[in-house]
């Protein structure tokens, strides 16, 4: 083995050379430990010559500065690092971080990180920090003397003094003085109960915390797996002993939303992308592995072998996304891919390695039933659907993938693309969202799962961003009012599907015109590659089981009579399963159907999309109702090719109910 201070020599990835990650079979404890070894290795030859910053590749800015994003850098990984050597594993390089961290806080050094200010970037590095303080041995003895004092500082008092954002943010000034508690070091009982106390405000029932406080509408992975679930199960199992009430307070919580939680992993192992920040990829699923560490004891009937499964098939499925490296091996800004598109203005280069919260399972005792079970799957005994009140989705498993139908969430500040990661009706572990890369014409908007309605002619689009909603549990359905221009209403029910016509969902917008408005209702986004040659898809070759219909045309050939069929008949496309939309309102309303050719990189899986779509013209002082039936199935195993269009032809029925009401308001 390398001694720490050897200078390890990099990975370079080539055309066909796959990344280490991908090449290793998970089954073991020591399988996942080393998966974790695979993705620190990377980072080794960008360290900074005291060890205390990593720069991994990348000069992309952010909205803090340079120094605090290669503390995001050197603490982020320390998620996984931690973890592993709680649990008893090693690591070669691990006196990297410890050096590193004592270089970090010490204000008289060349690699100061600096003091941090209000609402400062360097406290949500704070988290990891006081979590490997708390559950590592050694680190706190190793610092010495000037170090612990230099820690105590940096990590407590500068925290403890500044202002910090109302969201799941106050959690990482609670393990900030945590860490030093565990250790015998100056902290603030006070700070430290005061925000928990606060942090209990954002909890809205059934298992669900808000990430913030009332009038935020904001259940994403924050509220499961990126913070507040994960950090109270950590909070649960560190904290315990001295507080037994809060702890099991946050364990039946967690128990609540594990029922939940479940309907967003499917078979395969994808999680349904939702929501900012997913450029955290396997975070996604660190909430099941926090469920064993923290001791947690599982609901009916779920099991420690269907935890398991979800974990490891989730990590398997990204082992199958070899473009989301760097040539150099480290995680890009992305998803699948590189994409600075969907990225958050506080995503730097390092940033990504929150995704090393999934390795909390490697804290969790090599005897313990989420190691000793076979693995299981879940979807044998939860329902394939289920009403989700306070995340106001509803969950279905038919039809080959996870789907959840959304209203009324949006983030509560200006996020690029925050129409696309919240505001859409649909999102599917199969078909993930679509960002817009520019903003002009309905190529660069990509309006995948959204109705889009423009008054200047199709140059600019305005789309569902904040809405009123709610669930009709006796309907099953969710309904949102929302106005995209000021004399512009619409009302919106989405309809999830059914065991008859699983492959389809509705959506219907009764729309309130007071002014002429263009409409674009967009179904899911589809990969656009043909099999052979990587080109744009063809019209539909029922020989191939490839291809679209009407004819796909390029963006600047959008009048061309073949782009266009009737919205009866609609659109749709086949390639990695296939994707489609139809109108079943009347005739008469005249949408008409074609295949929007989304600009390159809208997509998170997929970098070359389409997305099959209904258009229309509104005239001023028209309502008009349109019932759009959006149709997926994705490929998989066992699925045959000539299958894909097999629902195609048997469309959903409109319920009784919204039949009378859309004849009783005609």
């Amino acid at each position: 083995m390398a001694e720490p201070d050897t200078i390890p020599k990099g990975l370079v990835l080539g055309y066909t050379t796959p990344h280490p990650f991908s090449l290793i079979p998970l089954s073991s404890r020591a399988s996942v430990q080393a998966l974790l070894t695979s993705l620190l290795d990377p980072l080794l030859p960008f360290f900074s010559p005291l060890k205390s910053r990593i720069r991994p590749p990348g000069a992309t800015a952010v909205r803090f500065d340079q120094s605090a994003s290669e503390v995001e850098g050197i603490a982020r990984p320390l998620w996984g690092l931690a973890a592993l050597l709680a649990g008893g594993g090693e690591y070669v390089y691990k006196e990297w971080w410890v050096r590193g961290f004592a270089e970090g806080v010490n204000p008289e050094g060349k690699e100061f990180w600096g003091w941090p200010g209000d609402n400062d970037q360097r406290m949500v590095e704070m988290c990891p920090l006081g979590w490997a303080l708390a559950v590592v041995p050694g680190i706190w003895e190793g610092l010495g003397e000037k170090g612990r004092g230099d820690v105590e500082a940096w990590l407590g008092n500068s925290i403890n003094e500044k202002n910090m954002p109302n969201t799941n943010w106050l959690w990482f000034r609670v393990f900030a003085n945590l860490g030093l508690k565990k250790n015998g070091g100056k902290f603030s009982q006070e700070r430290l109960d005061a925000d928990i106390v606060h942090l209990d405000t954002f909890y809205r029932g059934g298992g669900w915390s808000n990430d913030g406080p009332e009038g935020i509408h904001q259940m994403d992975y924050y509220s499961s797996s990126f913070a507040i679930h994960y950090l109270q199960l950590l909070y649960a199992k560190l904290a315990g002993e001295d507080e037994p009430e809060r702890a099991a307070e946050f364990k039946k919580r967690a128990q609540m939303a594990l029922l939940d939680l479940v309907h967003y992993y499917d078979a395969e192992g994808r999680s349904i992308p939702f929501g900012r920040s997913v450029g955290y990829r396997f975070a996604m699923v660190s909430f099941f592995g926090a469920l064993a560490y923290a001791d947690v004891e599982l609901p009916a009937p779920l099991t420690w072998g269907m935890i398991k499964g979800i974990v490891l098939r989730h990590f398997r499925w990204w082992q199958t996304q070899h473009n989301m490296w760097s040539s150099s091996g480290t995680l890009t800004i992305g998803y699948s891919y590189p994409n600075m598109y969907m990225a958050e203005n506080y995503n730097s280069p390092g940033s990504p390695y929150w995704a090393c919260l999934a390795f909390i399972c490697l804290a969790v005792p090599e005897t313990h039933p989420f190691w000793t079970s076979e693995e299981e799957s879940h979807w044998g005994v939860v329902p394939r659907t289920k009403l989700l009140p306070q995340p106001k989705h509803i969950m279905t498993y038919l039809g080959g993938h996870c789907m959840l139908l959304s209203s009324g969430q949006a983030c509560s500040y200006p996020m690029k693309g925050t129409h696309a990661k919240y505001g859409a009706f649909a999102y599917s572990s199969a078909y993930a969202y679509s960002v817009p890369p520019g903003l002009f014409t309905l190529e660069q908007y990509a309006l995948a799962s959204q109705l889009g309605l423009s008054d200047d002619g199709g140059e600019y689009w305005k789309t569902r961003r904040l809405s009123e909603s709610h669930l009709d549990e006796e309907k099953g359905v969710l309904v949102s009012r929302w106005s995209p221009f000021p004399d512009v209403k619409i009302l919106t029910y989405l309809i999830p599907s059914v065991e008859a016509t699983p492959n389809w969902h509705l959506r219907v917008h009764k729309i309130e015109a007071g002014r002429e408005v263009m409409t674009a209702d967009g179904a899911f986004a589809i990969c656009n590659e043909r099999r052979s040659d990587g080109r744009y898809l063809g019209l539909y070759d029922a020989s191939l089981a490839e291809g679209s219909s009407p004819k796909l045309i390029g963006n600047y050939d959008l009048s061309t009579p073949e782009a266009w069929a009737t919205g009866s008949k609609g659109a749709f496309a086949v390639s990695k399963g296939a994707v489609g939309i139809r109108a079943l309102e009347s005739e008469g309303v005249g949408r008409t159907a074609t295949l929007v050719n989304a600009d390159p990189n809208s997509n998170l899986v997929e970098s070359r999309t389409t997305i099959p779509t209904l258009q229309h013209t509104i005239r001023a002082g028209e309502t008009v109702w349109y019932i759009s039936a959006i149709y997926a199935k994705p490929s998989g195993e066992g699925v045959p090719r000539e299958t894909y269009l097999d629902g195609w032809e048997t469309l959903p029925e409109v319920p009784v109910w919204l039949a009378n009401e859309i004849k009783a308001s005609s």
